[in-house]
């Protein structure tokens, strides 16, 4: 047990260097840091929101909006279908209203025929229940109401927050932060975490936008007069237009303080964000900020025929229900790139450009709780948490060497390079330490101690049973390996548990935890028993321990 063949040494020593490599950025000052050669990889250990300061706001979903939106979307589902499908069934106008969806079928023949129809996009049934997402009911013989149903409602709600959370994340990776924590928290809240972001308004601003894009064609028979009273024409919808430039005819002004003008709007969407490829701040011609889009091929392809057929006519770009602008189509747009001009400034575009690059947020999210933590406190845990680790160590040192003279020195060779390939292995594979992380980083210190005493007493015993030196040696390592493998295994399970089921912090200190445990086991045991080993090779005619 004691031979190491060449490989093995060299195995023990190539695995010690290259994560005593990947530690040294670590300890480096980014102001050296910045001066090395761009090919030199600068893997560091990332520091956690309580150590490295940053924002923390937790959203909540507009259950409200969510609801209003899902009837709307329903709404222009059934128009489609009705009117679009061979053979046409005519409906009047349709109300949305006391969260249900109203309108008559004009031919009392088609009622049967409507009613299958709807059916088919009443959903399929929701969970175990088997109950469909919306319920049909017919009144007055050619009445339609459909109410969407609570577990059509509590599918939906899951489903979005889910799909919130992913564009939440992508969002966020645009920043270029790292290691930021986004968490589902009961059924509509999202908690966040970026380390490092000092400025949570600008998080609040890209988070809080829906970056619901839309083109449609302005409804130029409207009458402003109507407009400002909120009637809009049959098959049209009013929005608010608040930087509409004066002297439009069919928008209306307000004549009131406070309020925004109105402009009326084709409900048929020509193009959604959903068509979108790309987005990106840029300048036009005139040197003013704008956001650049592509469209996919087939957004590109209906933006051309439409820009077409309504050349002359005014469109309006809308972003979350309000009109950024509407000019007028001068000439086709081929191609399927456009510009969304409307007085941005570079910081504003950035951020409705990573909006609509990330996707759509299903969901309205609101924020009900945020707070910025100062970098000066984690300094302040980080400068303490190095104190408390000298000391420690020191003691911890010392006391090995009392205890065990040579093998202490060993020992203690062992812990040092331990803390290394942690910090090492750490920065390989871009982690991040928390307060709960250097918990979890002293626990594994310890272990690596405890790991030592053990081989050391069992080869005490051994020497007091009269064994010789080589063979108290062999038998320690031995005997004690056992039990600390045994011992580490629990371990692993019980911080592979915390991972699973943890999150943010305790998933912190269960990474920490494994990695502490692997490099100890292997620093305590591999590597003591290596220096044994050449030490032994020197045939000492004593062994003090």
């Amino acid at each position: 047990m004691l031979d190491f063949p060449k490989w093995k040494i060299w195995s023990v020593w190539l695995t010690i260097l290259v994560f005593t490599l990947c530690a040294v950025p670590s300890f480096m000052p980014q102001s050296v840091r910045a001066n090395w050669p761009g090919w030199v990889p600068q893997p560091t250990v990332n520091l956690g929101l309580d150590l490295a300061g940053g924002s923390y706001i937790l959203l909540e979903a507009d259950m409200f909006d969510f609801s209003r939106v899902r009837l709307a979307a329903k709404r222009d589902e059934i128009e489609t279908e009705f009117r679009r499908q061979d053979p046409r069934i005519d409906i009047g106008d349709i109300s949305l209203r006391d969260n249900r969806i109203t309108f008559m079928v004009r031919d009392a023949s088609q009622v049967d025929a409507a009613r299958e129809r709807l059916l088919t996009l009443a959903g399929s049934g929701v969970g175990m229940t088997g109950q469909r997402e919306w319920t049909i009911e017919v009144r007055d013989s050619t009445r339609f109401i459909v109410t969407p149903t609570q577990a059509g409602i509590a599918q939906a709600i899951d489903q979005a927050m889910n799909d919130a959370r992913e564009v939440v994340d992508r969002r966020i990776n645009a920043l270029g932060t790292l290691e930021p924590t986004i968490v589902r928290q009961g059924a509509d809240r999202i908690v966040v975490q970026v380390p490092g972001l000092q400025d949570p308004e600008a998080l609040k601003a890209l988070l809080g936008k829906t970056a619901r894009l839309e083109f449609k064609l302005v409804d130029i028979t409207a009458n402003p007069a109507d407009i400002a009273r909120g009637v809009a024409p049959i098959g049209s919808e009013i929005m608010p237009y608040p930087d509409a430039p004066p002297g439009i005819p069919y928008i209306a002004y307000p004549t009131q303080e406070g309020h925004q003008p109105q402009i009326a709007l084709k409900r048929q969407t020509i193009v959604s964000g959903d068509q979108l490829i790309n987005a990106q701040q840029e300048y036009n011609q005139n040197q003013e900020v704008v956001v650049g889009f592509t469209f996919d091929a087939q957004g590109g392809r209906r933006f051309a025929q439409t820009t077409q057929q309504n050349t002359g006519k005014p469109f309006a770009i809308i972003v979350d229900g309000s009109v950024i602008s509407a000019p007028n189509i001068n000439e086709p747009i081929l191609g399927g790139r456009g510009q969304i001009s409307g007085g941005f400034t570079v910081e504003s575009a950035n951020q409705l450009a990573i909006a609509l690059r990330s996707g759509k947020m299903p969901v309205q999210l609101n924020v009900v709780e945020e707070s910025t933590i100062s970098p000066e406190l984690g300094a302040e845990s980080i400068e303490k948490g190095i104190i408390a680790g000298i000391v420690g160590t020191a003691a911890i040192v010392v006391l090995m060497l009392l205890a065990y003279f040579r093998f202490g020195i060993y020992a203690n060779i062992a812990l040092v390079v331990n803390v290394i390939m942690i910090i090492g292995i750490m920065a390989l594979f871009n982690a991040t330490l928390t307060l709960p992380g250097i918990a979890g980083f002293v626990l594994t210190i310890g272990a690596a101690v405890d790991a030592n005493v053990l081989i050391n007493e069992r080869i005490r015993e051994e020497l007091h049973r009269g064994r010789a030196n080589n063979a108290a040696i062999e038998f320690g390592y031995k005997e004690a390996s056992r039990a600390i493998f045994d011992a580490n295994v629990t371990n692993v399970i019980a911080a592979f548990i915390m991972f699973i089921f943890g999150a943010g912090p305790v998933r912190g200190f269960a990474v920490v935890l494994t990695i502490g445990i692997v490099t100890s086991v292997f620093t305590a045991v591999t590597f003591t028993r290596l220096m044994v080993s050449n030490w032994l090779k020197t045939r000492p005619k004593e062994l003090v321990i």
